[in-house]
Order: C-alpha cells, then structure tokens, then sequence
C-alpha cells in the first residue's frame, strides 16, 4: 500500500521519500516502486524510468521527512504501532506541515488526541491498487483545521483521484460498507448458499460491482478485513461480527492475493 501511494505521488510530479524499517524493507519498497513506475511506462507515461526514479528515495530514519510539505503514515491497522509511528513522524515535521493516516478504519479523533498538533492531522485513505483507483476518502477529525482539508483536497486532486468527504465515524463510508457486504458474503459461502465465484457474479453482473466482496477481500486481505470488522463489532455491535471461516481461513494463513490462496488460488 505504501509503495502504491508513493507511486501515485511519483507520478503527479511530486518528490517522494519513503521512510521504512529498515534497510531491508527499504530496498523492497524501492523494487515495488520501480516497477510499478515500469508499468506505467509501459501504457504510455512520458519520460524515462530514470527520469522518474529520480525524484524518488528511500530512508530508514523519520528525520527524512523535516522538507516534506505532506507526510502520509501506512504502517498496519494496529493501534499501537499506528500512534508511534505518528508520533515519531510529527516529530520531525517543519512547521504547517500536514499529517495524514491511511488507516480504513481506526478513530481520527482517537489518533489526534494522540499528537502534538491535532489540527493539522487527518485521514488520508487510499484503495488497493492505488494507481488504478480513482478515490480517496478524507476523513475529518473534530480537531482537523478547515484550511487543512482545503489543502488535502488540492492534494487529491494533483493525483488525478476523486475526495470524498466524510466526518469520523467507526470504519468510515467505505470500509463500513465494504466490510459488511464482505462478511455477508463470506456467511453465504459458509452457509453452503453459493460458490465464491457465483456470490461475486451476483454483484459484479447484476449490480455492476467492478469486483465481488470476496474477490475483493482476497486483495485486501482477509486478516486486514478480520481486524476491520473487529474493530467495527466493538465500536457498532455484533452485526459486524466477523464469520467463523473467515477467522479459520486467517488462523491457517489462507489471506488472499499476498499468500496466494484465499476464496480464490491466486498462484
């Protein structure tokens, strides 16, 4: 997810860094980066590989980021792991600079209460895959400045993409609504009602869905899509519960697209 928003930023005409773990980690966002950038040089964006690599870096220490004009955050949807890894980032933010988080679903207002300078932070959620996508929900917190998400928009749109507003609220418009018909997908697949293929057909050809719940949920993740809908049973009540298969298929690494086997075989 961090390299494909990297990329869209690349390819807007930004200058991107991507700070990582470490040294490791660094090297594979760089690889993802590249070749992503390959492909779309291959439908016909203009410029060399070079040329665009050359406005992109890589780091393993935050202090990277005291000249960015905008930090996003794209660490795992992990409450603890997401508010180190803000509060490090702010640390080495200049002045004015705008914090974001791509969480789909955790509090904002939760998040900023959690930082130094709650006005300048809120949610940046972009969708898998990121070139390709042509949304971004902005998410509001109650402390967020209005000339932030002024500027946050402007932002949205030098990436080609489209904003759509919301305020917090657990899981958002999107992964609210994507994670409930995910869950009453994957019940009928328990429940013995349809294969996976033919549940995805119902929405892609009856309702004009670009992808099924399920197919969907294999690129997202099915552990990704199990703490969302967690997160949303505590916050909502039990009808985001999430279904027995889906926490048998995460128990035994069945998670989708990224382990090859989910409701599909992506081998």
């Amino acid at each position: 997810m961090g390299a494909g928003i990297a990329h869209a930023f690349l390819i807007s005409g930004s200058d991107v860094v991507v700070v990582e773990a470490n040294d490791d980690a660094a090297a594979a966002a760089s690889e993802r980066v590249a070749a992503s950038v390959d492909k779309s040089l291959a439908r016909g964006l203009a410029g060399t590989r070079e040329e665009w690599l050359g406005h992109f870096s890589t780091a393993t220490s935050k202090a990277a980021l005291a000249h960015v004009d905008l930090a996003v955050e794209a660490v795992p949807e992990l409450w603890d792991l997401k508010v180190s890894t803000l509060r490090e980032a702010e640390s080495h933010l200049a002045e004015g600079v705008v914090l974001a988080s791509n969480t789909s679903s955790l509090s904002i207002d939760g998040l900023a209460a959690e930082l130094q300078r709650p006005g300048l932070f809120l949610g940046l959620h972009f969708f898998n895959p990121v070139p390709a996508s042509k949304l971004i929900e902005v998410v509001w917190g109650a402390a967020t400045d209005d000339e932030v998400l002024a500027s946050v928009r402007g932002w949205v749109e030098a990436l080609g993409k489209t904003a759509v507003v919301v305020k917090d609220s657990p899981g958002f418009a999107s992964s609210r609504l994507g994670v409930s018909l995910a869950i009453e997908a994957i019940r009928m697949v328990e429940e013995g009602v349809g294969t996976p293929e033919d549940i995805d057909n119902a929405m892609v050809l009856g309702y004009g869905h670009a992808s099924g719940p399920l197919r969907t949920t294999d690129i997202v993740g099915l552990d990704v899509r199990l703490d969302i809908a967690t997160y949303l049973a505590q916050e909502l009540g039990p009808r985001f519960a999430p279904p027995q298969l889906m926490m048998d298929m995460v128990e035994r690494g069945d998670l989708g697209q990224k382990s090859g086997k989910g409701f599909y075989d992506w081998a």
